[in-house]
């Protein structure tokens, strides 16, 4: 079974490229399009990786990212965070990776590699 990550972001035509940049390249997706819904799709998909956008409707990422985070079944799962503001005080310090948008399709999956390894 190939290895799955959780898109979440706001932006439907962000979430259409970060999901064929991932299935093209051999892993599963599941996607949520803001922090309320990427806490259920968590819990229901258990996904490897997370992309995590900051700035979304109803709850932020970083908001998602701290309820995720003290979950024991969910608090190791790695998280790239990719948005477009700036700014460190944003930042989840846990990230193993922080892009910009927007972001070069090969860098991100030179993380994704790196932190999950090949998608099977």
């Amino acid at each position: 079974m190939a290895k799955k990550i959780m898109i979440v972001d706001d932006d439907p035509i962000i979430v259409k490229y970060i999901t064929n940049v991932l299935e093209d390249n051999g892993y599963e997706t599941c996607t949520a399009d803001d922090g309320v819904r990427a806490y259920e799709v968590l819990k229901q998909e258990k996904p490897d990786l997370i992309t995590l956008d900051l700035s979304m409707p109803e709850e932020w990422g970083t908001r998602f990212y701290r309820k995720m985070s003290k979950e024991q079944e969910f608090k190791d799962i790695p998280v790239i965070v990719i948005s477009g503001m700036q700014g460190r005080h944003l930042a989840i310090k846990e990230a193993v990776a922080s892009l910009t948008k927007p972001f070069d399709p090969d860098k991100l999956m030179g993380i994704v590699r790196k932190t999950i390894g090949d998608p099977k």
